[in-house]
Order: structure tokens, then C-alpha cells, then sequence
């Protein structure tokens, strides 16, 4: 297998001088591909070409249920064309027009693999640098012959060939390739619960990645399986939106012998390329912080329209970062418990931001509340900084079932596996470093062994839900006519519409009462304030009344509380505060214990309540670790400061 893999990237050497190293892969990994399946149709293409010539010659359409029944084609795919890359290097006169013709007889399901790869573009590049022949002749040299390279082994070859290509150019890894150590990780924990199960003979499971990058995910959670129970069969499927991605790892389906509509290749905020179809286990690495603005209009459709029958239901996170809305998508593809199924299993990779983002009532609190209210996160992981390719934020496991086992019903276990990891030799774009064997079998036994410890705490799911009440405080106002409160008061943008004349009666008015006078009852002073302004036959509309009694006024503890109608109590907005509630606790009881001892007049305004949801991860694993003692840090400082000393005396003698 390995010789496979180093005689193909052997090939890119071919290429060097004419292109840039990372532009090999966009020439080996098709041409990879179209030699595997110009390999994998050699044994029936004779007899097929027979079959089809005959469906031609009576006016009949080509479909795979001709080629089995009439030629025993057991592939979903095929080529009507008489060529293969043999026989194709024998006319190197037309070579390029014949590969041309032999890529456009292939069937239209894989077709499209060439299309996204620009395989076209490719061949004329080649042509025009005089390698097109060389690099013809060298792939149909290599035997991927399904007899000696299987479906598996094959599987291998193209994933190290991307990771080849992917090293070579650290964008194309950090967009579309997460580290291998963090999809094994993912994948056992997924199957952790499961392990017993999926070792019990001949057993049908799925699984689905929305962001499927070039198909890691799919191929290392198949390569696990398949390790625990050879004879189970795993069906994959996916979405990928940028086309390279997708063409790579639809190929990599197409190599393995999975079906080839597997993969979609579209956006799947827009479009759910698999609508109706649910999932035994679910992964995805969704981009990091990534704004939805392109997706917005039909996502706020989706939510409006459809509400909880689709996919974003529970709330829409702010436009800036669409983590969530994948969250959310991901959850709708997991399948529901049925008598002889278990319920979906899911494992997503998200930056901090997810856990506490959003107040009581925003839409990521009511997303992240949604989720626990219906029992379906059973734990998040932290990972080490410095894992992928291009970010060295931190970044959390959340691992998800739509059904939970006895012990962990309501229950949520967050383990901190930050500091578990090895450092990197050499790294590749921000990844420094990554997680060795015994680092991923320790997280998936503290994950496991669903324990309180120095790494792993178990919460209640209610311990994460809150409630925002918001704290009032009477309004208490003095009011004047000294000479700065009448200046300020009529600054007022409301006056500026006043004639001069209207303005100086006014200002006259108020000059007329006492100016040392203190008012500290409200009602008192506007009705002394209004009989004089009615006596002066100077007439003031209900916003300008409001502003000039406003501005007449200074916050004073000592004076009466202002009352509205029918004699409620007026809050004073500059005092209002929020205070946020532990939701099995009393908001009364909480309100008696930490705010009247302090400010005795305060009350809850109960109509403004907001039911929120957070999880404030690295606050339960903080350790306060006290500061040095003074004695230490100088001991330290007269060490430094004695070596500077000594050094001088050096340069001095």
C-alpha cells in the first residue's frame, strides 16, 4: 500500500519546474482516481461495451441494471468508450483529444468528479508543457487492480496522497482537512456507548458528515468500524460546499465502493442535500466563526416558515457566527429511538464561543437551553490550543445522543482534556501540537468512566439554565429655577422649534420663581411650575413640559418618590441593573439575600424576567493558585540584581 502511495507521488516529480508544489495535487489526485476506476472497469469492459452496442443499435437507454443483468457490471458507474489508459498511450498523436472523449463516456454520477476537479483545464496545461504523455504512461503503469489493491487498501492510498498535497499547502489543510488524531478521538467516543453492539455480527450503521471537507471523517470512522466488526457494513454520506473538496472526497467514496450520490456538493445551510434522511452517528467540523449573511435570508425563512418541523427551530444565533445553525442541523440528521434502533449519536467540533455566547432570551441561549431541555448533550470535551492547521483558538468536543443511557440521563459531563497532548516536531501552519494514543485513550476513559475528578465534572442539566431578573430602584428628584438647571433645561433639542419671543417668556417664567428654592416632591413642582406658565399664558405641548421638568431635576436620595399613574412607583432607568439567577433558586429569596441588604428600597420588575442558558466551562476547572510571597520575589530580585553587579565589576576590572 505504501509503495502504491510513494510510486504516485513519485509522479508529481514529473511536474516539478513546469508547476509549484502546491499545485501537484491538482494533477496527481484526478489522475489518481481515473486510474483506479479505469482499473476497477477492465474486467467487465469488454462484455460491456458489447452490451452497450447493442442497446444503441435498438434504441435503448443505458442504465446499471442492463450492465449487471447483461454483462454482470455489478458498478453503479461506467464507460462506454473503447479506450483505457492503456490503449489510449498507443495514439500519442491524438492523445489529448481521445482522453478527452474517453472522460466525457463516463457515467454522468461520476463524471462530475472530473468536472469539479477541472480535470480539463489540467490536461491542456499538461499538453502544453509536452508531459501530457509522460504523466499518461507513468499512471498506467500503476496496478490498482481491485484484485491486488482492495476497495480499503485503496481507501488509504488516496487519504495519504491528500495528506501529502494538504502539507504542501498549509491554507488548503486548515480549510479542508482536520488532523487525523481529532477524528479518531471523535469516533471513539461516538462508539464508546456503543462498543458492545457494534461488535455483534452482521450490522447495518450510517454516518454523515454536513461539512465534509475531503471525507477524513467518513473514512476514519469506516476504517474504525470496520476494525471492530469486519463483517459490518457502513453506509457514509455527506455535503461538501467547495468543489475541489467535494470531488476529492467523492472519489474517496467512489474508491471505497460506496455509492456514489452519497455526496453533495452544496451548501448545507441552503440546501439539505440528504432532506428526510436520518443518521446512526453524525461528525462535522463546521468553519470557526464563520458570518451566515450569504445563507440569511433563507435560513430566516426556514425559521419562520417551518419553525421546529425544520431544522432552526429553537432560535438563530447572531449573523456573525453560524457554528450553531450547524449544531442545529446536526441534530435534525440524527435519528430517533425506534423499537430495534437506537437513537442518533453526533460529535461536532466548535470554538469557546457556542458555550456562553448570547444573553438570557438571544438565540444562542435559547438554542444551547433547547438542547438540554430535550436530553441531548452527554458531555463536551476541551481540546488542547494549537490543534488545527489554521487556528490555535481553544476549542470543544460536544458530543450528542438523542439517546442517552440510564446514567447519564439529565446529566451533562464536561472533561478537560487541554492539557493532554504532545508537542508537535515540526509544525504544520498553527498546529504545534497534537494527540499521541495515550492521550486519546485517556480522554475516552474519563469520557468512559463518566466520573467527578480533577478532569471530568457531572452536572445536572438545569445547573446550566438561569434566569436575568432585572432590579429597580424609585426614582427620587429635587427640582430648582437656579440659573444652571434653567440654562440646562432649555438647552433641550425640543425647544429649538420655540419663536425668540416664546423663548424669553418662557425663560422669563422660570426666572421668576424662587431660586433658591428645592423642591423634593415631583407633583408639587410641576403644578406650581404649570400655574405659573398658564398665568404667563405661555403654552408648552407634552414633550416639551416633560423635558423642561427633566431638566429642572437632580437625583436626590432624600427627596419623595416619583409616582405615575394611579401612584406605581417610577423606576430610575440610570439604576437598573440585571442580576442573573441559578435556576433552582428563588428570585426572591436570591433578591432578599444579595441585593436589600444593600439597597432596601430595590424590587424585581417580574415582566422583564428572561429565561437564559449558558455553560461556563473553564470556570469549573479553574484552580487559584495564590500569588508568590513577597520574601521569595525579593530574594529573587537581589539574586538578578547581585549577578548584574557582578558583571559590571567584570567589565570595570
Amino acid at each position: 500500500m505504501s509503495n502504491h502511495a510513494t510510486f504516485i507521488w513519485g509522479i508529481a516529480d514529473l511536474l516539478r519546474g513546469n508547476f509549484k508544489a502546491h499545485q501537484y495535487g491538482d494533477f496527481i489526485l484526478p489522475f489518481t482516481v481515473l486510474r483506479r476506476l479505469d482499473s476497477v472497469l477492465a474486467d467487465t469492459k469488454p462484455k460491456v461495451l458489447e452490451v452497450i452496442a447493442e442497446a444503441e443499435a435498438k434504441g435503448l437507454p443505458v442504465r446499471p441494471v442492463l450492465l449487471k443483468t447483461k454483462a454482470g457490471h455489478q458498478h453503479s458507474f461506467y464507460n462506454t468508450s473503447r479506450y483505457d489508459l492503456g490503449t489510449l498511450i498507443g495514439d500519442t498523436e491524438n492523445l489529448r483529444e481521445n482522453l478527452l472523449a474517453y472522460l466525457h463516456a463516463f457515467s454522468e454520477n461520476v463524471r462530475d468528479i472530473f468536472v469539479k476537479y477541472k480535470i480539463e483545464d489540467r490536461i491542456e496545461e499538461l499538453e502544453e508543457n509536452n508531459l501530457l504523455l509522460l504523466v499518461i504512461q507513468r499512471f498506467a503503469e500503476v496496478d490498482l487492480h481491485p484484485e491486488h489493491v482492495s476497495n480499503a487498501q485503496m481507501g488509504h492510498i488516496f487519504e495519504e496522497l491528500i495528506r501529502k498535497f494538504a502539507e504542501a499547502s498549509n491554507e488548503t489543510a486548515g480549510e479542508h482537512f482536520t488532523p487525523r488524531e481529532v477524528i479518531e478521538l471523535m469516533v471513539d467516543l461516538l462508539f464508546e456507548n456503543d462498543d458492545e453492539a457494534l461488535r455483534d455480527g452482521d450490522i447495518v450503521r450510517s454516518v454523515y458528515d454536513p461539512t465534509a471537507g475531503t471525507g477524513g471523517m467518513l473514512s476514519v470512522a469506516e476504517d474504525h468500524l470496520t476494525e471492530m466488526n469486519p463483517k459490518a457494513r457502513l453506509t457514509l454520506a455527506g455535503q461538501e460546499l467547495n468543489a475541489q473538496s467535494y470531488a476529492i472526497c467523492k472519489a474517496d467514496m467512489v474508491i471505497k465502493g460506496q455509492s456514489v450520490d452519497a455526496i453533495v456538493n452544496d451548501d448545507t445551510l441552503l440546501y439539505d442535500g440528504h432532506a428526510g434522511t436520518t443518521f446512526n452517528y453524525c461528525l462535522s467540523n463546521p468553519p470557526f466563526g464563520v458570518d451566515w449573511k450569504k445563507q440569511e435570508k433563507a435560513v430566516r425563512e426556514e425559521h419562520a416558515e417551518k419553525g421546529f418541523a425544520g431544522r432552526f427551530g429553537p432560535g438563530l444565533p447572531r449573523v456573525s457566527d453560524g457554528s450553531m445553525l450547524f449544531l442545529l442541523h446536526l441534530i435534525s440528521k440524527m435519528r430517533e429511538p425506534a423499537e430495534g434502533s437506537t437513537g442518533g449519536r453526533a460529535a461536532i467540533v466548535l470554538n469557546g464561543s457556542p458555550l456562553f455566547t448570547g444573553g438570557a432570551g438571544s438565540g444562542e441561549s435559547n438554542i444551547r437551553k433547547w438542547i438540554l431541555e430535550r436530553d441531548y448533550l452527554e458531555a463536551i470535551i476541551a481540546l488542547p490550543t494549537d490543534m488545527f492547521y489554521n487556528t490555535g483558538i481553544s476549542t470543544y468536543l460536544w458530543i450528542l445522543s438523542k439517546e442517552k443511557v440510564a446514567e447519564r440521563r439529565n446529566k451533562v459531563q464536561l472533561v478537560d482534556g487541554s492539557k493532554l497532548f504532545r508537542k508537535m516536531r515540526k509544525g504544520l501552519g498553527s498546529k504545534r501540537n497534537e494527540l499521541g494514543p495515550e492521550d486519546i485513550q485517556a480522554i475516552v476513559k474519563l469520557y468512559g468512566e463518566f466520573a467527578e475528578n480533577d478532569r471530568s465534572k457531572i452536572f445536572d442539566t438545569t445547573d446550566f439554565f438561569y434566569r436575568t431578573i432585572t432590579i429597580e430602584r424609585p426614582l427620587t428628584l429635587n427640582f430648582a429655577t437656579a440659573p444652571n438647571r434653567i440654562e440646562a433645561a432649555l438647552a433641550a433639542k425640543v425647544f429649538a422649534k420655540l419663536t425668540a419671543d416664546a423663548l424669553t417668556s418662557l425663560r422669563t417664567v422660570l426666572e421668576s420663581m424662587e431660586a433658591t428654592k428645592l423642591w423634593k416632591n415631583r407633583d408639587d413642582f410641576t403644578k406650581a411650575l404649570k400655574k405659573r406658565l398658564k398665568d404667563a399664558g405661555v403654552d408648552l405641548s407634552t414633550p416639551q413640559l416633560k423635558a423642561l421638568i427633566a431638566g429642572l431635576s437632580e437625583r436626590d436620595d432624600t427627596a419623595d418618590v416619583c409616582t405615575g399613574a394611579k401612584g406605581k412607583i417610577e423606576p430610575d432607568t440610570d439604576l437598573r441593573d440585571t442580576e442573573n439567577v441559578p435556576w433552582n433558586e428563588d428570585i426572591h429569596a436570591y433578591v432578599d439575600r444579595e441585593v436589600k441588604p444593600f439597597v432596601p428600597d430595590a424590587w424585581i420588575d417580574e415582566d422583564k424576567t428572561k429565561e437564559g442558558c449558558e455553560i461556563p466551562f473553564t470556570r469549573h476547572f479553574y484552580q487559584y493558585v495564590p500569588p508568590r510571597p513577597l520574601e521569595e520575589i525579593d530574594a529573587d530580585l537581589d539574586a538578578v540584581l547581585g549577578r548584574i553587579r557582578a558583571r559590571l565589576e567584570q567589565v570595570k576590572a
